[in-house]
């Protein structure tokens, strides 16, 4: 498949040129337009108990869409609801992709797409739930955030701290923890930050440069309070 990234910066969205045969799984809805050769269905991503862990546990749709070449090579485009990134990350079996909830968009034949749970101080903490998207398989998939993607390389033997609310996906082989931004328990919490997760190196950490939380919490603010 061949695909560009089209408005990278600004509302991206996708076009994806497939040959006859092949198929796009995606996040239900996430389909713009198509060329008529190409069918759009939902499928239920490993099966039925699968795609209700995958809905229940990370708020992802139950059903994917499935986006067949069946009548001769065509077009899609594709997108997200966000004013936010989109970014193709290649993945060769190898790792897989650890990605956070409603960070999935989209991805090629040869990648599953499941759900992996986390220890109870992730879960509690780091802001993603006991429970997150495990991306593997040998193809491409494509990432979605609120804000653009900024990829954050850590070579081997460093470390870097990220703010929970900025994470969209990092390699499985990856370490982090938990931890208070601050010293303190009062200075995390009056700094804004509290909770932040420490990564170590190698591997590269996908950040958003906006926190979907703090969006909320300003939304929130704005609407007129009850008498």
């Amino acid at each position: 498949m061949e695909y560009k990234i089209l408005y990278p910066e600004a509302f991206p969205i996708v076009e994806l040129q497939m040959q006859q045969g092949e198929s796009l799984k995606a996040e239900s809805d996430a389909m713009i337009a198509m060329s008529p050769t190409v069918d759009v269905e939902g499928k239920q991503e490993g099966g039925f108990f699968k795609g209700l862990m995958r809905s229940v546990l990370t708020n992802e749709s139950f059903f994917l869409q499935s986006l067949t070449a069946k009548r001769g090579p065509g077009t899609v485009l594709f997108g997200h609801a966000l004013p936010g990134g989109i970014m193709d990350v290649k993945l060769d079996g190898s790792h897989g992709l650890t990605v956070q909830k409603s960070g999935f968009l989209a991805a090629t034949e040869g990648i599953t797409v499941d759900t992996k749970s986390q220890d109870l101080a992730k879960g509690l903490f780091s802001g993603e739930g006991f429970f997150v998207l495990n991306i593997t398989g040998r193809g491409t998939v494509f990432v979605s955030s609120y804000g653009v993607i900024h990829p954050l390389k850590v070579e081997a033997g460093q470390e870097v701290i990220i703010d929970n609310g900025h994470l969209v996906a990092w390699p499985d082989t990856m370490e982090y923890e938990i931890e208070k931004a601050s010293s303190s328990w009062f200075s995390s919490m009056t700094s804004g930050e509290g909770i932040v997760c420490r990564f170590r190196g190698p591997g590269t950490v996908l950040i958003q440069t906006r926190n979907p939380n703090g969006f909320e919490g300003w939304i929130r603010s704005m609407l007129p309070t009850k008498s």
